[in-house]
């Protein structure tokens, strides 16, 4: 059992719970609890390590048994230690240190979702889960927009990033993409709340991009320069916008209603 707090993989987990750029050059995240743990393993995202206290339920001593048995190296660690390391109040009793890695993209895209300058993680982490339950093919998250593997974003994700490609691309790179590669012939619509066309009257059946900007500032000139036209969510009440996750809930199921109708 590891009981020190100077231990090299408590050490690890707490470097990689805090800054991106530590998570960069380790290449590596932390996800933490039952749920999370489960969606690495069904998804074959195998742990560099798995760490556990006697907190653990019986879900996730199963759990444990399925790591070992792929080789995974998991070890007990003291409470004290767990809930130390843990990012949320009532830790579950178990984390683990996972790779980096990005999903390959599809053959064929004409589903893509753009989050431009989202720096809030917990409407990240939603608009994530929400773009992997819609079927999202991609989402690219362009310079300003927060860090998709930090801790908040992938408790919120609720697994999204073992299913859904999230690739991180310059707006160099963005437009490139658009003109020559993988986005080439799909038109983008930026949500905005002043848009000239209402979501509802858009055809969202042909391949398409959705741009949603951040909390604070909206999507900035980049998008706009990206953008064949600005798209609006109609709300009879008296409230100006919605924030980032809801309105990206709104446009991505209007794309599904259609496309399944």
């Amino acid at each position: 059992m590891i009981t020190s707090t100077q231990n090299s993989k408590v050490r690890l987990v707490r470097v990689l719970m805090g800054r991106r750029k530590e998570r960069q050059q380790n290449q590596a995240f932390v996800i933490e609890g039952v749920r999370l743990t489960e969606e690495a393993l069904v998804s074959h995202w195998m742990p560099q390590f798995v760490l556990f206290s006697d907190q653990l339920s019986e879900r996730g001593h199963e759990l444990l048994a399925g790591f070992t048995d792929q080789g995974v190296d998991v070890e007990e660690v003291a409470p004290h230690l767990m809930e130390s390391m843990a990012g949320t109040r009532s830790p579950q009793g178990i984390l683990a240190v996972l790779p980096l890695r990005n999903l390959p993209l599809p053959g064929k895209l004409d589903f893509v979702l753009v989050a431009d300058q989202v720096r809030d993680p917990g409407n990240l982490g939603t608009i994530l889960r929400t773009a992997a339950a819609a079927g999202v093919q991609a989402v690219i998250l362009t310079p300003g927009t927060t860090d998709a593997f930090a801790p908040k974003v992938v408790r919120s994700g609720m697994g999204a990033h073992f299913r859904l490609p999230v690739i991180e691309m310059t707006w160099e790179q963005l437009h490139a993409a658009h003109e020559f590669g993988e986005l080439h012939g799909i038109p983008f619509y930026l949500a905005d709340a002043g848009g000239e066309k209402d979501c509802w009257s858009l055809n969202w059946r042909s391949p398409v991009g959705i741009i949603v900007g951040g909390e604070a500032d909206g999507a900035g000139d980049q998008a706009h320069r990206l953008a064949a036209g600005r798209v609006n969510i109609p709300m009879p009440g008296k409230m100006e916008s919605l924030n980032a996750a809801a309105a990206t809930s709104v446009l991505l199921f209007e794309v599904v209603r259609q496309r399944s109708s």
